[in-house]
């Protein structure tokens, strides 16, 4: 027994030594990027896994339309990332293959499709997830996701902490012996202060009068309130706007509550609990197909689709008929990050208008529905209309 505990001793301590190196780095980051100093702007296009390629076909397709005189200028310039799918993670056993890795740094922004995250059971190696390391690679700190239902009331902005919590070391948790083991959760006072910090700034600019934090902290007691503890204490320097906090049991339920919903504005989580209820949120919308994320960081940005890949719907052959509006709305979130707010709110009222107002076109997933190469000609129809 006593040896067993050495071994779990020293796998704990190097994961200590990661992680004061990671704060370190983080205390000594520069400001963010800005976009309107650069001569070009490099924008990655990475298809994934699944579906990914057919929705993020779509999506660029409508970037390109908007952004054709940009284009034109040299003003921007696509990069299509190749060789992060599956197969290719697995060939290498990295959840980012280095040369991907490479061009992914060279970009500014990247629009990426969804990849395959291996499972217990799944015919694939326990690769890491390629979302999990391309927000610590990238330090894509702040994932973003706006859930909005107009008629019912609901405006919701969600900073979600992307590169902490449950997931950091979601890879490297062990087996102690047969009967036991162990994952870690790691909450850092400069992570939770920097994403306290983007969710406030955004209340202040955006008339935003009412910022939720969402935690456990009653029972997960050392992580989870040193999160609250500083998100509060950020907070103090915005007298303007109201800090409130729930526990994420209670909040999963008043997102469901009509009397009460309505009153929320901005939240802040940690990872997992953010993850969670922003895919709640988004049924309340209209499903997980529907909602944009955004993932920040002070050097780059990714955004993407929330949703999986649905193998499924290519094995069956239907990747054609699946639904590009996450990945869409994602672009627009692209779009207004880069400083083309105009573009943004067209496309934005163009998806409005496709999938609310008129919806002349319905995407069912199946030969029923439209593809998404129809639902994309729609979109840009109703955009020059």
């Amino acid at each position: 027994m006593d040896q067993i505990i050495e071994e779990a001793k020293e796998r704990f301590g190097r994961l200590i030594e990661e992680q004061l190196k990671r704060v370190e780095g983080i205390k000594g980051q520069e400001d963010f990027i800005n976009y309107d100093k650069l001569d070009r702007i490099i924008i990655g296009i990475i298809g994934g896994d699944g579906i990914g390629p057919a929705i993020t076909g779509q999506a660029q397709r409508i970037l390109e339309f908007l952004l054709r005189e940009e284009i034109e200028k040299g003003r921007v310039r696509f990069s299509v990332i190749e060789g992060l799918t599956i197969e290719d993670r697995v060939r290498v056993m990295k959840a980012i293959p280095d040369g991907v890795l490479g061009e992914l740094r060279r970009c500014h922004v990247i629009l990426k499709g969804p990849t395959t995250t291996p499972r217990q059971g799944d015919p694939w190696p326990n690769v890491e997830s390629a979302n999990v390391a391309m927000r610590r690679e990238l330090d894509l700190f702040a994932n973003v996701r706006p859930v909005k239902v107009p008629e019912n009331g609901i405006d919701w902005t969600f900073f979600r902490e992307n590169t902490e919590g449950a997931y950091l070391l979601g890879s490297k948790g062990f087996h102690v012996n047969d009967d036991i083991a162990f994952d870690f959760k790691v909450i850092t006072s400069p992570g939770a202060e920097r994403i306290a910090r983007s969710a406030l700034e955004y209340a202040k600019g955006n008339g935003k009068k009412r910022v939720t934090i969402v935690t456990k902290a009653n029972v997960v007691k050392t992580t989870d309130g040193k999160f609250l503890t500083i998100c509060k204490e950020v907070g103090r320097e915005y007298p303007e706007i109201e800090i409130d906090d729930w526990y994420i049991d209670i909040m999963a339920a008043k997102l469901l509550d009509e009397n009460k919903r309505t009153e929320f504005e901005v939240f802040i989580l940690p990872n997992l609990y953010g993850d969670i209820l922003t895919d709640e949120a988004a049924q309340l919308q209209g499903g997980v197909g529907t909602v944009g994320s955004a993932n920040i960081g002070k050097r780059y940005a990714m955004f993407e689709a929330i949703h999986g890949s649905a193998p499924r719907m290519v094995q069956e052959g239907r990747a054609l008929y699946s639904d590009p509006s996450s990945i869409i709305r994602a672009t627009s979130m692209l779009l207004n990050h880069i400083g083309y707010r105009e573009k943004a709110e067209t496309l934005d009222k163009a998806l409005e208008i496709c999938t609310r107002t008129e919806r002349k076109l319905v995407i069912t997933g199946r030969h029923t529905g439209a593809t998404g190469q129809q639902f994309a000609d729609y979109i840009m129809e109703t955009i020059q209309s």
